[in-house]
């Protein structure tokens, strides 16, 4: 399998920058501060119509964490049944319970939902809060999620290197392991040599400033400072750069 850089777009110009720096993969959604939700449907056909590359849709309904209510997860599916109209190659999503495992039966739901439209049954970080990584893993396998993102249940995939490893080693041959949490350009080689894993995400960051989001006694910052009048982007060169390391790794 070849190397693969996936990068985390929250507009059509992060996925631009993102397909001109050579991506492989964009996963697409919105609000990347609140590491990510639902993309509109206007970005989804933005991109999906300028884009050439493959893109996963995130389908999140809020932030915190990834135990759903009815009213969250029929949001869920009336978002994935939407979304699969469109020219994408997945959806990226996670469901647990209340007790940080994996939720067998709504996962199923969705994870079926998308099978019927021969689409990619991707779970996202929400695997990085379960209980029992190996267990979970399993049930991930057996309900035929091609693909999990992870940080080896750490804030960063550096400091989950061990279990990383570990999950590569004992169930790569079964599902793709793709790695995110502070992948860089700078630390992709140290994690591409210990754990065998060919797939890294990243989102590429940058600060991009709008001076109307504080004026007068107003403000709409969600950053802390030095950033409260900024918004984060794709940089095409932070971009480049993790491209160039995830291919050129050795």
């Amino acid at each position: 399998m070849k190397r693969i850089a996936e990068i985390c777009c929250g507009s059509l110009e992060d996925a631009i920058n993102a397909q001109n720096a050579g991506a492989d993969r964009i996963e697409l959604t919105n609000a990347m501060y609140l590491s990510g939700l639902t993309p509109s449907i206007g970005t989804i056909k933005q991109v999906v119509n300028n884009c050439t590359i493959p893109i996963v849709a995130m389908v999140r309904p809020r932030p915190g964490g990834f135990f759903y209510n009815d009213y969250e997860f029929r949001t869920m599916l009336a978002d994935t049944e939407a979304i699969m109209d469109f020219n994408v190659e997945g959806i990226a999503f996670g469901c647990l319970d209340e007790n940080c495992h994996i939720d067998i039966d709504k996962s199923k739901e969705i994870i079926d939902m998308i099978h019927q439209k021969n689409k990619d049954a991707i779970f996202h970080r929400a695997f990085d809060c379960v209980k029992d990584p190996y267990q979970s893993m399993e049930i991930l396998i057996d309900l035929g999620v091609k693909r999990v993102l992870t940080s080896g249940l750490n804030n960063t995939a550096m400091e989950g290197i061990e279990l990383l490893t570990k999950l590569q080693d004992k169930y790569g041959d079964k599902i793709e392991i793709l790695t995110g949490g502070g992948v860089n350009a700078e630390n992709a080689s140290v994690l591409m040599n210990k754990t065998g894993i060919l797939q890294y995400h990243s989102s590429c960051k940058n600060w991009m400033r709008d001076k109307t989001t504080i004026s007068n006694d107003v403000s709409f910052a969600f950053a802390e400072p030095p950033h409260q009048e900024e918004y984060n982007i794709v940089d095409p060169g932070i971009a480049t750069d993790f491209v160039k390391a995830i291919k050129g790794a050795s």
